[in-house]
C-alpha cells in the first residue's frame, strides 16, 4: 500500500510499514514544514494514503472539501507507540485497499470510520 505519513506521526510508525513491505513516504524525511495544504495536495498528488496524529486534516477534507485518495487518523497517547503499531496493524488488515476512499479514526477501543467523497 502506498502511504505518505506525517511530519508529526513518530519514525517507528514509518519503520513498522516499511517492514510490512509497505511504499512509504515520510514528510519529515521528504519535504518537512510543508503546510496541511500542501500535504493534502502531496497525498492527492502522489496518490497515497496520508497516516497522521492531526485533527487539522479533517477539516480540510470535509469542510473545505479538499480530495485525498485515504486518510488514517491515529487517536492515541504519543506515549503508547507499541499501541499505535498494533492498531494501525488491525486497521490495514481489516480494510486493506479500502483504506483508499475512507477516513479512519484509529483510537485506543474502536476504529470510526466513513467513506470520502470525490470530486470527478
Amino acid at each position: 500500500m502506498r502511504w505518505l505519513v506525517d511530519e508529526c506521526v513518530g519514525a517507528p510508525l514509518v519503520a513498522s510499514l516499511r517492514l510490512l513491505g509497505h511504499d512509504v513516504l515520510y514528510i519529515a524525511e521528504a519535504a518537512a514544514g510543508l503546510s496541511d495544504a500542501d500535504v493534502v495536495a502531496f497525498a492527492a498528488r502522489e496518490k497515497r494514503i496520508l497516516l497522521t496524529e492531526d485533527k487539522d486534516f479533517g477539516e480540510l477534507i470535509f469542510r473545505r472539501e479538499r480530495t485525498i485518495p485515504g486518510l488514517v487518523l491515529i487517536r492515541i497517547g504519543s506515549e503508547n507507540t507499541s499501541l499505535k503499531i498494533e492498531r494501525l496493524g488491525t486497521a490495514i488488515e481489516r480494510y486493506g485497499e479500502q483504506l483508499f476512499e475512507r477516513y479512519l479514526v484509529i483510537e485506543e477501543g474502536r476504529f470510526r470510520s466513513r467513506h470520502l467523497w470525490r470530486e470527478e
